[in-house]
């Protein structure tokens, strides 16, 4: 690769004017292609470059008339890149990238240094041709401007560039995270489908997914029971409207991502169709929910549907809307029991979408919550005098669900004991008994199947008002 980069220096150079429609028609072009490194060194001139799309960026408006595209590209000699922006009077005549790591070729751009080195495309004079990044014997480019010719040399660069593709793909890879490999406090690039943005206060909330559930969070197991009374169902102040909602996948955890400054690519994110990798972000776990951070340093890179690493995670992604939640595998915890064990599975969120208010189903889910949790309360749900209150969640959402107190004995298999009320709910929480080394640290609440069916407590505002209720279960001894 050194050697041909060293051959493509010691070509004799041409000068800025572009060689004539004749000679480049009968293929004996003058064009001499320079490794970036060295166009570099020539601010100001035309150049001819042949190199990989790193980045792409969002098509805009400029200040005039035009519209105005910025790619990144990189090669041998610069693997880190360098900008070039495109300038058109429509968006047709921009380059349509199919994907991050595809090749383009380059015809008298401008070299161009404003605080830093990045590269202009003239509408008037500059060219160019898009050709996939993938190994093929197929050569000719799926996109050209009207002004391209294409070079003797144009072949062999193109097998070259594609060869070091190969061992060097566009991407911090190492760093690179699915919503199922989630870990606090790190910085890593996710690729996902932006389902929804939404702008509150200057704070932007975007909503992604990849379908893959997010790991399952263990919580802090402390004796206050405030705190296991207490585990919101969203880290924002409000939910989804319920149109919003019905567009969300019922399989995978939907992430949040908040940034708290404007994005550019948010105009074209706002339009829910588009992948897109966001660059050095981190996450944490607030109340057990997993919520992505913009840092000061991220990025959005936006990315066609084509995309290889998109094409990646469509090809993953199952069809099965009744998948189980990867966590729960191999099998759930059997500390609940069911009666309809023959109805089929359906996760909260394909409920929360449901069409119909009331309805009944069966789901596996974990016990994050409980209202009241205390062993005095408990007693009074025995004899009719309290509902209990469960939070539950799988990885699609988060939901409050009711256990009446006509229902209370039921759900925990008699009337019983206070200590064997309390030894039942800390099953249900998650909570370890403690051992010689004392108290646990944390607590993973255990992966059970439930019944559940939704009312609506007003009549004149069903979906507002509907709420969830457990039966047909019991907690085994």
């Amino acid at each position: 690769m050194e050697e041909a980069a060293a051959r493509e220096r010691k070509r004799p150079r041409e000068g800025d004017a572009a060689p004539s429609a004749a000679a480049a028609a009968a293929g004996k072009s003058q064009y001499v292609y320079l490794p970036i490194a060295d166009a570099l060194k020539a601010p100001g001139a035309r150049v001819y470059l042949f190199a990989a799309v790193s980045e792409i960026g969002a098509t805009v408006r400029s200040r005039g008339t035009d519209f105005t595209l910025t790619l990144r590209i990189a090669d041998q000699s610069r693997p880190a890149g360098i900008s070039v922006t495109f300038f058109a009077d429509n968006t047709a005549l921009l380059p349509c990238v199919k994907s991050s790591g595809d090749v383009i070729s380059l015809h008298n751009v401008v070299i161009t240094m404003h605080g830093e080195f990045f590269v202009t495309f003239n509408k008037k004079f500059s060219s160019f041709a898009l050709f996939e990044g993938k190994v093929s014997t197929e050569c000719s480019p799926y996109q050209t401007s009207m002004k391209y010719h294409g070079t003797r040399y144009d072949n062999e660069l193109l097998t070259q560039m594609r060869m070091w593709l190969a061992y060097n793909p566009p991407g911090l890879k190492d760093l690179e995270l699915q919503l199922r490999s989630l870990k606090s406090d790190t910085t890593f690039d996710l690729v996902c489908k932006v389902l929804h943005v939404h702008e509150k206060k200057g704070e932007w909330i975007f909503y992604v997914w990849d379908g893959t559930d997010a790991p399952a969070a263990e919580f802090q197991a402390i004796s206050d029971a405030e705190a296991v009374e207490s585990s919101p169902l969203y880290l924002e102040e409000a939910p989804l409207p319920r149109e919003v909602l019905c567009t969300m996948p019922c399989v995978g955890t939907v992430l949040r991502i908040f940034a708290n400054r404007y994005l550019k690519e948010v105009f074209h994110l706002q339009k829910n169709i588009y992948w897109a990798r966001f660059c050095n972000i981190t996450c944490k776990q607030e109340f057990g929910i997993w919520k992505g951070i913009l840092l000061t340093s991220s990025r959005v890179r936006l990315l066609s549907h084509e995309d290889g690493s998109v094409v990646d995670r469509l090809n993953r992604i199952t069809d099965k809307v009744h998948r189980q939640p990867i966590a729960s595998l191999p099998e759930a915890s059997n500390i609940a029991d069911v009666e309809y064990e023959t109805i089929g599975y359906t996760t909260l969120m394909e409920s929360l979408t449901h069409e119909q208010v009331t309805h009944k189903f069966k789901t596996l889910v974990r016990v994050v919550a409980a209202y009241p949790c205390r062993a005095s309360e408990l007693r009074l749900l025995m004899t009719g005098s309290y509902c209990l209150r469960l939070t539950l969640e799988d990885p699609t959402a988060r939901i409050h669900a009711y256990v009446h107190k006509d229902d209370g004995a039921k759900f925990f298999g008699g009337f019983l004991s206070a200590e064997a009320l309390i030894k039942k709910m800390n099953k249900l929480l998650g909570i370890p008994e403690e051992d010689e080394e004392g108290a646990p640290l944390t607590r993973n609440p255990p992966w059970i199947w439930c019944c559940l069916k939704s009312y609506c407590l007003d009549k004149n505002d069903p979906w507002g008002s509907r709420r969830y209720r457990i039966f047909a279960t019991e907690i085994r001894d």
